[in-house]
């Protein structure tokens, strides 16, 4: 499954319901895999100076993420496919184009 950022606008006041949120985002992801829709909900990152929130999911698409969030009353203003490179990890391996062969020119 890949990984998504659902990203929001909350202001600092409203910062307060995070927690409340990422429960509902956690209940909703399961009933959707329940629903034989893999959802699941990884976490929330607020950044307080922009008034900004990404709620984290893998899933198989936008679209599944997208419901998650409504299910969950997260009024997300986009969803994006995020790549995560952690430290120690081998970076995973260049998209080629289709077509396109490997080694040396």
């Amino acid at each position: 499954m890949a990984r998504y950022l659902a990203e929001l606008y909350l202001s600092k006041t409203g910062s307060d319901g995070l927690r409340e949120a990422a429960a509902r985002a956690r209940s909703a992801a399961q009933e959707l895999t329940l629903e034989g829709i893999p959802v699941r909900y990884v976490r929330a990152l607020f950044l307080g100076e922009d008034e900004t929130c990404f709620h984290l999911y893998e899933a198989a698409s936008v679209e599944s993420v997208q419901e998650a969030a409504r299910r969950a009353g997260i009024p997300v203003e986009r969803v994006v496919e995020a790549v995560e490179i952690a430290p120690g990890r081998a970076t995973p391996p260049a998209r080629r184009p289709p077509g396109a062969r490997g080694g040396a020119p």
